[in-house]
């Protein structure tokens, strides 16, 4: 697949909105694992009870991957990339909720997996459809999916 193909897309405005708000997501959930002690302090803690390898690296990368890939799907600039990267984040984060037993460490959202589940949904029809409408890699495509 040539990079061309790979950023094909249509201009679909509802395919734009999931991206946007994936991308808004992503960017908030990297920015507060930063910036809002509380959410930090249970985000180390969902690492740790989970027994996850590499912690350090994992505590502090993850959020900049976040923050990184959110900011790509609000410019929709390779898009179907950054869905898969999307999905794989929301595999593990899928798996801690199932692993950890503590629902005080999900300050934010249900202990069952509801959230990540249906991210790795929207980041699927993203992945299959491309960035849609509003994006750059619509532009750089001229739209002719």
């Amino acid at each position: 697949m040539t990079l061309h193909e790979l950023r094909q897309t249509r201009p679909e405005k509802p395919v734009a909105i999931i991206r946007l708000i994936l991308g808004s997501l992503f960017v908030l959930t990297g920015l507060m694992k930063f910036l809002v002690p509380a959410l930090a302090k249970a985000w180390s803690a969902q690492l740790l009870a989970a027994d996850l390898p590499l912690y350090t690296l994992t505590r502090w990368t993850v959020p900049f991957v976040e923050i990184g890939v959110g900011i790509v799907l609000l410019v929709g600039l390779l898009a179907r990339p950054a869905g898969v990267v999307v999905m794989a984040i929301m595999a593990v984060a899928t798996y801690v909720h199932v692993i950890v037993d503590d629902s005080g460490l999900f300050p934010l959202q249900p202990s069952e997996p509801v959230v990540p589940v249906l991210v790795i949904v929207l980041s699927a029809y993203v992945t299959w459809r491309g960035a849609g409408a509003w994006s750059l890699d619509l532009k750089a495509t001229d739209g002719a999916a």
